[in-house]
């Protein structure tokens, strides 16, 4: 189920988006020799809609050299055939599906997840790492299940924002799921309490259907510094980024993304476009050259928001 461009200080390095990446800041990076000595608050990672608990295997490894202990939420791919109860609700056909009681089985393995990593925390917090549908259905756990364990939730790849409505052509996939997260659950907020991190990943730019699409929209984006807030910091070097040349896969891509967000000539990663990725309140974050799953991805020409290169961009904000 399933934009802003900004310099932003320190976090506006330019990198190349396919090659191992070095940071020469401390604050932005974090020698795995040196600190899988040290013990960082556990880390409860919620699967992406198609995915299961094995596709995180690498990530829980990568994350574990840096000292962050790792529980998966427990997912398989026939789980999520589960969400077929919703077809029997008529709110299913008018598009203003609730949650409950079609995601309780997944808010379940989520609670089931945190409670194996409060014993990991020995008293202490825990991070919150949502992938794609995984970072909405965080926020709906925390609403359910309260913050009280919470300090950092750090969505990957996540359309948190519901499609816009009376669009042409455009279908709310999620059947009125993302409307409701949108209106009931807490907005996202960065505190030193509680910090909700958004990344989104800049892999491809989309293109209409029919037409030109070769304009890039970067000059629309506001300029932003890393400040919590509905803008964005972007981390990349945009010489190096995917050409907007106009191709038969950029124009499917873009009626993915339209489906999402109302607009096809976005940049996004391949399945969700960045603007839904990111939410008014959070620290967000863009990340050129990153690909939005584990399937399908490798970690030299297509890397994922897991592959290690792309993980030690943002597993600062696990560390402190």
């Amino acid at each position: 189920m399933p934009l802003s461009h900004g310099v932003g200080m320190g976090m506006a390095m330019l990198l190349s988006p396919l090659k191992p990446l070095a940071f020469s800041s401390s604050a932005f990076s974090q020698d795995p020799s040196t600190s899988s000595s040290s013990s960082y608050r556990p880390a409860v990672i919620l699967p992406g809609l198609g995915n299961n608990s094995a596709d995180y295997q690498k990530l829980e490894l990568t994350l574990s050299e840096y000292g962050v202990a790792t529980v998966v939420a427990k997912v398989s791919r026939l789980d999520w055939l589960r969400n077929a109860a919703g077809l029997v609700d008529p709110n299913y056909w008018r598009g203003t599906l609730s949650p409950r009681p079609v995601l309780d089985w997944y808010l379940k393995r989520v609670d089931e997840a945190v409670q194996e990593a409060k014993e990991l925390a020995q008293g202490g917090k825990l991070s919150l790492i949502g992938h794609s549908a995984g970072g909405w259905l965080a926020r709906l756990y925390i609403e359910e299940f309260g913050l009280s364990d919470i300090s950092l939730l750090l969505t990957l790849g996540t359309p948190h924002l519901p499609p816009p409505k009376g669009v042409s052509g455009v279908i709310d996939q999620t059947r009125g799921l993302l409307d409701y997260v949108d209106k009931n659950c807490s907005k996202a907020v960065y505190t030193p309490e509680v910090k909700y991190v958004c990344i989104a990943g800049r892999y491809l730019q989309g293109a209409r259907l029919f037409g030109n699409s070769n304009e890039s929209i970067d000059s629309a984006l506001p300029i932003a510094s890393v400040e919590p807030s509905s803008e964005v910091a972007v981390i990349n070097d945009m010489s190096t980024s995917t050409s907007t040349t106009t191709t038969l896969r950029a124009r499917f891509v873009g009626q993915g993304y339209k489906q999402v967000c109302g607009q096809a000539d976005v940049w996004g990663d391949g399945v969700v476009p960045e603007v839904s990725a990111h939410l008014e309140g959070a620290l967000n974050i863009s990340l050129d050259g990153v690909y939005h799953s584990p399937v399908g991805s490798d970690d030299i020409l297509r890397p994922w928001y897991g592959s290690p290169a792309i993980v030690e961009q943002w597993i600062h904000h696990l560390l402190t």
